[in-house]
C-alpha cells in the first residue's frame, strides 16, 4: 500500500548528506516493459537490492528512503519515480531536490538512451539532454543548470526508419528484456559503487568496464 508523506523526514544529524536517485518513466500497466521505463525499473531493482519500500507518494513520484546496506555508516538513499508522465519529469524532480535541500551534484537521474548501445551503461557528471524528453524537463525545472549526474541505460537505436516515439514506447522481446535485466543487475553494482566511493571514481572505473560491451552484443535489442 502506498502512503503519502505528510511531513519532512530527516536522517540523523551526522549522517552523510543523502543522495537521491530519480528514475524516469511513464507509470501505469500500458508502459510496463517499455523501452522509455527503464529507469523506472532500474529503481525498482535497486530498491529491493537494498530493502527500501517504494510505498510513498511525495512530489508527484512513489517514493522510499533508507540507509544503503553498501556502506558501513550507512549513506541515507532517497529514491523516486515521478508520476508525472516522462515529459514532465522535472516536476517532481525539481521540487524533490528542493525538499531536502540538495545540491544537484547528489541528485542522480536514471534514464534511458537511444545513443548507446542496448544493455551498456554510462555514468556521467553532467550533460546535454540530447532531445530526451524528460531530461529536458529536469533542465527546465533546474532552471537550466546540467551540472546533475546522470546513469545512462543504453536501449539502441530503432531499426530503419522507425519513429523513434513508437520505438521508445514499444516492449523488449524475451532476448533483448534478458540484456537488460542483467544490465540493471550491473546498474545495482555501480549505484552502490557511487555511494561508497563518490561519483568520480565510480564513473572512471564503471565506464572503463562498460566501454567495450557493446562489442559483445548487437547495436540494437529489439
Amino acid at each position: 500500500m502506498i502512503s503519502r508523506l505528510s511531513k519532512p523526514r530527516y536522517f540523523c544529524s551526522d549522517a552523510p548528506r543523502p543522495w537521491l536517485f530519480v528514475g524516469l518513466g511513464n507509470p501505469g500497466d500500458k508502459y510496463k516493459g517499455t523501452r522509455h521505463n527503464v529507469g523506472f525499473e532500474m529503481i525498482d531493482v535497486f530498491s529491493q537490492s537494498q530493502g527500501i519500500a517504494m510505498n510513498r507518494v511525495h512530489c508527484k513520484a512513489v517514493f522510499g528512503q533508507g540507509m544503503s546496506k553498501c556502506f558501513v555508516d550507512g549513506v541515507p538513499v532517497l529514491l523516486a519515480k515521478p508520476q508525472t508522465y516522462m515529459n514532465l519529469s522535472g516536476e517532481s524532480t525539481g521540487p524533490l531536490a528542493a525538499y531536502y535541500k540538495l545540491p544537484l551534484s547528489r541528485v542522480l537521474v536514471i534514464h534511458d538512451e537511444l545513443n548507446l548501445p542496448g544493455g551498456v551503461l554510462r555514468l556521467n557528471p553532467n550533460g546535454g539532454h540530447g532531445s530526451h524528453s524528460g531530461l529536458k524537463s529536469v533542465f527546465y525545472n533546474f532552471r537550466g543548470n546540467r551540472e546533475f549526474p546522470r546513469l545512462r541505460i543504453g536501449i539502441g537505436r530503432p531499426p530503419g526508419q522507425m519513429d523513434p516515439k513508437a520505438y521508445l514506447l514499444q516492449k523488449f522481446n524475451a532476448t533483448a528484456q534478458g540484456r537488460i535485466d542483467a544490465a540493471l543487475q550491473e546498474g545495482v553494482d555501480i549505484l552502490k559503487l557511487l555511494l561508497s566511493n563518490g561519483l568520480d571514481e565510480s564513473a572512471r572505473r564503471f565506464n572503463t568496464e562498460q566501454k567495450y560491451k557493446h562489442l559483445r552484443l548487437d547495436t540494437t535489442i529489439t
